[in-house]
């Protein structure tokens, strides 16, 4: 649901305040906002120690160095970070490189493998403000709107699958939505359900769900605090209703992370490694929420926050972090405005660390799984795809194409597919291009494709030809042809072929080449080539192409009727209906 935002900085601002966004948003911070963001900040915290705390353990460091790669990445993407809502921390995609190289390194000692982990963050930190500042943050700009739905909805189902096995407090093995719904099934089907668990997450569930429609009333949080006090209450941990438990008391301390006899190529290609997962799955998150939220956020600011937040994780005793799909809706289903939220949820853990690290420890698994299984049904997009699908089913089928690699393969190969598809998608337009030959309608300006007016009338001895795409490698063959084509389908001797050139918004190596081939074959048979409404940095191309001597200043025109006038002017053709 696209919410209210601030505008964008002021044109007049200093130009160092556009890599410090969060100070742009403070600067035009709204007094509305404010409860909001503490709301959404108190309800996030809920979901940022257990998640903090399992994705550490997963990536092979002690539990509570997750809650230190929250609480620091956090405050700091506030400041660097653009996205107005993205939540940054531990995450499931990175855990996997992190912990093979961690266990390779540190030898079954915690502090070499939180030091490996460490260095492996400031790397990731190094790499992804490099990519930003090498302006690679268009690769964003790759992924169309329906198959930025198909990687959402695909991530929609992957959490929400992640959550069903907690929900019905049954254990599977990690292998994929679809065999984990597989395997849920059978463990549901032979009675390895802790029903007293699934009452309390389905009730949160329902409580949520229910308090959604009341934009004012804070629902998560609500649920969360009902469930805490239902276990603690009725001592339901006592029946076997798993809880969060007992949280490490401290607080991170600036540490400068080294292993002297470690073998550092290894963990430098592993920090790399992770900066390119972070990079692919925080650019797409954050294009995508800023699609909803109505916002445009600089991807390349974007890698830089993500590179920033990184580099301090590690140095504060962190582990490399990326953008949470998880963690994100939530803070958005909780009214989250600003980063604001992200503050309010690193400070939150802070104080929880140093004041009472226990006050979550009567805090339900099933309930915290229900809190990320709503906030994964609000990801779901359906109601645009059904008008895709009416008008461009194609692409509709793109969609779930991205949708179905995410689901199965997961996040980052599904990113990746994504990307192929898109730019096969787009080679595929100028692969095969629409041309016309166009014609003189009566009553109607201008020149008009013959396929929408075949009575459209022709000038003798010449080929209007208009060829709607970029002139390059893969298309230039096509192009000759199709107007070697016209020239042969002429009713008339040719004379001259005017290409209408406007579509044409670059030419490359390849395709130069092909019209000096062009124009060649076309004088052996006395037919000039001119053009008409060419642009001038395509005409500058030409001439650096050495295309000059073929054709000169008096071959090109402003538009398509000077070159038919400067035609008619040196022929005894008549002009049409005259």
């Amino acid at each position: 649901m696209a919410t209210a935002t601030p505008r964008p900085t002021d044109k007049t601002a200093p130009s160092w305040l556009r890599w410090l966004p969060g100070l742009a948003v403070l600067k035009s911070y709204q007094a509305a906002w404010l409860p909001k963001d503490i709301a959404a900040g108190l309800v996030l915290t809920t979901m940022l120690v257990p998640v903090g705390i399992a994705y550490a353990e997963a990536s092979g460091v002690p539990g509570v160095y997750g809650l230190y790669a929250t609480i620091i990445p956090m405050l700091v993407y506030a400041l660097f970070g653009p996205s107005r809502i993205l939540v940054l921390g531990p995450d499931s995609a990175l855990a996997a490189p992190i912990l093979a190289v961690v266990l390779s390194v540190s030898n079954g000692d915690p502090m070499r493998a939180i030091a490996a982990a460490s260095l492996m963050a400031v790397v990731s930190g190094l790499f992804c403000i490099v990519l930003g500042l090498m302006r690679l943050g268009f690769i964003t700009e790759l992924l169309s709107k329906p198959i930025r739905y198909g990687y959402m909805n695909g991530i929609a189902l992957t959490v929400l699958v992640s959550q069903l096995p907690k929900l019905f407090a049954v254990s599977i093995d990690d292998a994929g939505p679809l065999r984990e719904m597989q395997q849920l099934a059978q463990a549901v089907m032979e009675g390895q359900t802790h029903w007293p668990s699934f009452a309390v997450g389905a009730a949160s569930l329902a409580v949520i769900l229910l308090l959604k429609r009341f934009d004012r009333v804070p629902g998560i949080l609500i649920a969360v605090i009902l469930a805490t006090l239902a276990v603690s209450l009725f001592n339901l941990d006592q029946q076997g209703v798993k809880v969060l438990g007992e949280i490490p008391q401290g607080l991170p301390k600036f540490v400068w992370p080294w292993l002297s006899d470690a073998d550092l190529i290894k963990i430098v290609l592993g920090g790399c490694a992770v900066a390119l997962i972070a990079f692919a799955d925080t650019s797409v998150l954050s294009r995508t929420y800023a699609a909803r939220t109505n916002t445009r956020v600089d991807p390349n600011q974007e890698m830089v926050g993500l590179g920033v937040a990184n580099l301090a994780a590690g140095f504060f005793q962190g582990f490399p972090i990326s953008s949470s799909s998880s963690r994100t809706p939530v803070a958005e289903a909780s009214g989250s405005r600003t980063q604001l939220t992200g503050v309010v949820g690193a400070l939150a853990v802070a104080a929880l660390l140093v004041a009472a690290p226990n006050l979550l420890r009567h805090l339900p698994n099933s309930a915290l799984a229900a809190v990320v299984i709503a906030a994964a049904i609000g990801l779901f997009e359906f109601k645009d795809l059904r008008r895709i699908y009416r008008i461009q089913q194609w692409e509709f089928w793109l969609s779930m194409l991205c949708f179905a690699a995410v689901a199965v393969f997961g996040a980052i190969p599904g990113i990746c597919l994504a990307v192929v598809i898109a730019v096969i998608e787009f080679l595929w337009d100028g692969w095969r291009p629409h041309f016309a030959v166009l014609g003189r309608v009566p009553n109607l300006r201008g020149y008009h494709d013959l396929k929408r007016y075949p009575h459209a009338a022709l000038i003798d001895g010449l080929v209007l030809f208009r060829w709607d795409a970029p002139l390059f490698f893969a298309n230039a063959e096509l192009f000759q042809q199709r107007l070697m084509e016209a020239v042969q389908a002429s009713p008339t001797p040719v004379q001259r072929v005017v290409v209408a050139a406007e579509p044409v918004t670059s030419v490359d190596v390849t395709s130069a080449d092909m019209l000096r081939e062009l124009c060649q074959n076309l004088a052996q048979q006395g037919i000039a080539l001119h053009f008409a409404e060419m642009k001038d940095p395509v005409r500058d191309k030409l001439k650096r192409f050495e295309l000059a001597r073929l054709f000169p200043d008096n071959h090109f025109h402003p538009t398509v009727g000077s070159a038919v006038d400067a035609y008619l002017g040196k022929t005894e053709a008549r002009r049409p209906g005259v």
